[in-house]
């Protein structure tokens, strides 16, 4: 049966409503989209951490003037540059020694950084010189998760700041390393769990426009990956690992920058900014370069600059830091041959700096070859020039079972006078070298106290040995204390400690007693 007419042209009418509805809606649309507006914006964030050495090494690669060579060139390809350090500058190094890292602040200076984030090694002078080294920084520091003894921001010191790039607002936030109390000299300041703190500095800096948020922290591996699983930063600049090291899992770009400057890390975000009826919607992309800096000459004028602290530290390595009341010889046949003074003094200072039970040091460790009459003095020139490569000053847990194997590796080959024999402190060892290798210790103790198997101790030694070097097997299996990245270098430990004791008498003993069996052989 056919429609009522009615109703058809009612049906008509409808339709002709909803095609002018329609209508209206894809002229409103083509509207809006005439009317959105695109940009593109280039941004580079360059990274450099963990730089202790002003110059550059062997190879030729690292040290600030080739890093400032680094940075000018990125500034004049593109205006659009942030410059950052992760952390750890002010120590280890022998010229800190001597300044306490003042050299170090002033020369960051002339690289016109956007943020530094403190290190672990920021705070090895203690809490004053940390602030101090701060105050002087002529570049932002950011470290939101640190606080002062009364719960208060420390003065000059940011949790966060905010860089309009070509109207595109960049967040930075600052975490310095949470663990700085255990593995530096932080005194009473106070440190939060990095972590914590991400969702609330994302927070503060979206509420206050930031298009897009850049993290900037000193932490190891773990911390890093929670950073980046927890999506609270669309970029993460690192440092403490000395890895050099990129990613990005399509939410959070991440790099770290190895150490002295050898390389810096280059995270080129293109941005592509959309504009509609007042909203801005911010886009990115991640492109990783890393800048190998042997491949940069000097720049002159950092150059220059760096070349007069290196005066200064060559005059102040001959500078006296004590004197001894009696002879020390560091010739091979007595480091290697048996318990020598030297040895002593320099495992005496290891172990008093570190605060470790006991010292250990390698007669191969040292190589002055040379006398020093009593009335001597001794400078950092003949601390360097006794303990050269280099090494650091680690601190292991070392179970006495652990410390046994240890100096039967030590001694398995002392008939010979090897660089492994050992140079030790708060330890009283008897051995017998005309018995087999490994099977030579006849008693160690602890003072008077017979070294317990089952008992925990520290001990402190260079990374050589630690690592296993000249047969120390034994120390690999061992948990560092203080390792790589929080280490002092061994060398300037020893001299901080001569520096505060300007008479010394070291003497033999009887802190190795090399036994002779009664048994045939």
């Amino acid at each position: 049966m056919p429609f009522p007419v009615s109703t058809h042209l009612g049906a008509v009418k409808m339709l002709a409503i909803a095609r002018c509805l329609m209508l209206l809606v894809l002229i409103v649309l083509l509207a809006s989209a005439s009317s959105a507006q695109e940009r593109n914006v280039n941004l580079t964030l360059l990274l450099i951490c963990d730089i202790y050495e002003v110059g550059a090494n062997s190879k030729g690669r690292g040290g600030l003037a080739k890093v400032a060579s680094v940075f000018r060139r990125e500034r004049a390809q593109n205006p659009n540059v942030i410059a950052v350090h992760a952390g750890d500058a002010i120590s280890p190094s022998l010229l800190s020694g001597v300044d306490q890292g003042a050299h170090m602040i002033d020369l960051l200076g002339d690289l016109n950084l956007d943020a530094f984030v403190p290190g672990n090694h920021e705070f090895d002078f203690g809490p004053e010189v940390f602030k101090s080294r701060m105050a002087e920084a002529k570049f932002p520091v950011l470290a939101g998760n640190l606080r002062d003894s009364n719960d208060q921001v420390i003065d000059g010191i940011l949790a966060d700041r905010i860089i309009d790039i070509d109207g595109i607002k960049v967040g930075l936030a600052g975490f310095t390393a949470e663990d700085s109390v255990t593995r530096s000299s932080p005194g009473d300041l106070k440190f939060s769990a990095t972590p914590n703190g991400t969702f609330a500095s994302t927070a503060r800096l979206r509420k206050a426009g930031a298009d897009i948020i850049v993290q900037v922290v000193h932490a190891p591996r773990d911390i890093d990956m929670a950073l980046i699983r927890s999506a609270s930063a669309d970029v993460i600049l690192s440092g403490d690992d000395h890895d050099l090291l990129v990613s990005y899992d399509g939410r959070t770009a991440f790099a770290e920058a190895m150490q002295d400057g050898w390389y810096v890390v280059a995270v080129d975000l293109a941005i592509k900014v959309t504009e509609t009826g007042g909203n801005k919607r911010v886009s990115w992309w991640p492109n990783f370069r890393v800048i190998d800096t042997a491949d940069f000459a000097a720049d002159p004028a950092m150059a220059e600059r760096v070349a007069v602290y290196d005066a200064r530290m060559s005059e102040q390595l001959g500078s006296p830091l004590t004197r001894t009341k009696t002879l020390l010889d560091s010739r091979n046949a007595m480091v290697r041959g048996g318990e020598a003074p030297i040895g002593n003094l320099f495992a005496d200072a290891l172990r008093a700096r570190t605060g470790a039970d006991f010292a250990i040091l390698n007669g191969g460790g040292f190589r002055g070859n040379r006398v020093y009459e009593p009335g001597a003095n001794l400078s950092r020139r003949d601390v360097l020039r006794e303990l050269p490569f280099g090494n650091k000053a680690f601190v292991l847990q070392v179970s006495g079972k652990q410390l046994y194997a240890v100096l039967e590796q030590a001694f398995a080959k002392a008939e010979n006078l090897t660089g492994a024999f050992p140079q030790v402190s708060g330890l009283t060892v008897q051995v017998d070298v005309t018995r087999p290798p490994g099977q030579r210790i006849v008693s160690v103790s602890d003072g008077d106290k017979p070294l317990v198997e089952s008992s925990a101790y520290t001990l402190a030694t260079n990374d050589f040995l630690a690592r296993g070097g000249d047969g120390y097997l034994a120390l690999q299996k061992t948990k560092r204390i203080v390792g790589d990245t929080d280490a002092r270098l061994l060398a300037d430990v020893i001299s901080n400690h001569l520096a505060e004791n300007p008479d010394v008498a070291p003497k033999l003993e009887q802190r190795i007693i090399v036994a002779r069996s009664r048994e045939p052989q």
